[in-house]
């Protein structure tokens, strides 16, 4: 399982939500075309990405010299169900029934 602090610790941090925001957009970039979009230093991105890898947000591959990075969901879900989803489905269940009722009496 994968640990929720580093999870919230790694979305914290706007510069990686951007990242995770551009892998989201197309995956698979290298750390040349991700730094390109950002005002940071290569140096600054790469400790940006460790972070999202030790999370388990950002996965690698190696294609020859390039180094590939992919954005891994599992983790930001599996935080949505135990924190967001539990508590919000009674709320979304009572307003579908609202409007099904609204909609019979309308």
């Amino acid at each position: 399982m994968q640990d929720d602090d580093l999870v919230f610790r790694a979305l914290a941090d706007p510069t990686r939500r951007l990242l995770l925001d551009r892998l989201f957009d197309r995956d698979g970039r290298t750390l040349t075309e991700l730094e390109s979009e950002l005002e940071m230093t290569r140096f600054g991105v790469m400790k940006h990405l460790r972070v999202l890898e030790e999370a388990g947000l950002v996965t690698t591959s190696r294609a020859g010299r390039n180094k590939h990075h992919y954005l891994n969901p599992v983790p930001i879900r599996l935080i949505h169900d135990r924190w967001i989803d539990k508590y919000t489905e009674h709320r979304v269940s009572a307003l579908a029934e609202l409007k099904t009722q609204l909609e019979e009496t309308g």
